[in-house]
């Protein structure tokens, strides 16, 4: 079939509440993916962050082909062999001393969310439930995890969110402070944020965070769902300022594109998720954590953060390169693979052009662009996408 007529079907059995490209992806590679009528395109969005070590990833697949052989799924009834695997990887090479595993970031954020609640009523009785998170954060699309979301384009149509969130802008450690009160029991970042925009923290925020935690007696939580596992050039982004969490959510990256979501926590927090307190059932199934192993290993022991930071910085040289040229590109912003472009125009349209030549980009809104390629991608990969860039912004006026 070709894309038009898959395409037909789609909008006819499908619910329409996504704004998809006019394009029926069936094969990927690396860094390549083919739609179904052989056309070839570089994908510098990754499946959202997902892809890190590139689509089917030869060690992924093969973990994957291996589970499915011998057991597809139990629950966690019982206790599952390659979930013990990740979760020891992940305490191994983390801040945390237990690992709770569900489906997906928002889910994860959503344990996060309970556990705050539940640490805090357990250590300091009832009337501490309240979540400070920031202007601009993305955390999720369930009701919870949205509550939690700064963006209040985010919000429309699903009032009233649940009760016990407060915003405060990014960098602003004043006005942090000013928003804690009595009820306060967390504060909830993106140590960089990728939705909202490649946003990254000022100098020394983060620290300032955590005194405040410290002072107030507050849980600092962690979202690195998407700026996680690489992404940055580190396998953390907090390892970039040195400052650990209490709590943190992973998803996207963890299983090579296999869906699974975890949350780590240090032990004394982790103790107050009792049995019966929460679950989810598909949470480290086999399958899911075999992937998570493979990839997290191949994350570790390939050279793929190293990559990650020689890429992001050519890549950074290279946008800025065109900035120098455009007056309309305000900001080239970033960290490892996940960099944003910020316009004083409109540059959503730039989506579907890279589209017709062969590239696969992404907008976090209508004037920014968000480029986060597979962890793999290569200098030659780059220029190709800066020089079709540069094709592109030559014929806006």
């Amino acid at each position: 079939m070709t894309n038009e007529e898959l395409i037909k079907i789609s909008q006819e059995v499908l619910f329409q509440n996504y704004g998809r490209l006019p394009v029926v992806l069936v094969k990927g590679e690396g860094c390549r993916v083919w739609d179904v009528e052989g056309k070839e395109y570089l994908d510098f969005v990754a499946g959202i962050g997902v892809c890190n070590l590139g689509h089917c990833h030869p060690k992924v697949v093969q973990a994957i082909r291996e589970q499915a052989g011998k057991l597809l799924h139990v629950s966690n009834i019982y206790h599952i062999e390659p979930q013990v695997q990740l979760a020891q990887l992940l305490v191994q090479h983390s801040f945390a001393d237990r690992v709770f595993f569900c489906n997906s970031g928002t889910e994860a954020n959503e344990a996060a969310i309970k556990l705050a609640r539940k640490y805090s009523q357990d250590h300091f009785g009832p009337g501490r439930y309240e979540i400070i998170s920031l202007l601009k954060s993305f955390h999720g699309r369930t009701l919870g995890a949205l509550a939690a979301t700064g963006q209040e384009k985010f919000h429309k149509g699903f009032e009233p969110l649940i009760s016990g969130f407060k915003y405060v802008a990014q960098n602003d450690l004043e006005a942090m402070e000013g928003a804690i009160s009595d009820s306060t029991c967390a504060i909830m970042v993106e140590p960089i944020q990728a939705e909202g925009g490649v946003n990254l923290p000022a100098e020394n925020y983060l620290q300032g965070l955590r005194r405040l935690c410290d002072q107030k007696k507050l849980l600092l939580i962690y979202d690195e769902v998407q700026v996680g596992l690489g992404r940055t050039g580190k396998l953390f982004a907090y390892e970039h300022y040195g400052v650990p969490p209490d709590i943190m959510t992973l998803a996207k990256g963890l299983a090579g594109g296999v869906p699974i979501g975890a949350m780590l926590a240090q032990e004394e927090v982790a103790k107050s998720f009792t049995p019966g307190t929460h679950a989810a059932t598909f949470g480290g199934n086999p399958l899911s954590s075999a992937a998570g192993v493979a990839a997290f290993r191949v994350t570790l022991e390939d050279g793929i953060l190293e990559n990650c930071q020689e890429s992001g910085a050519y890549f950074l040289k290279r946008l800025k390169g065109l900035k120098q040229k455009y007056s309309f590109i305000q900001e080239v912003r970033g960290k490892g693979l996940m960099i944003g472009m910020e316009f004083t125009r409109e540059a959503k349209s730039a989506v579907n052009e890279c589209l017709q030549k062969g590239f696969l980009i992404n907008c976090t809104s209508d004037t920014i662009m968000r480029f986060i390629p597979p962890l793999i991608v290569t200098p030659g990969e780059i220029d190709r996408l800066v020089q079709a860039l540069d094709e592109i912004f030559s014929t806006w006026s």
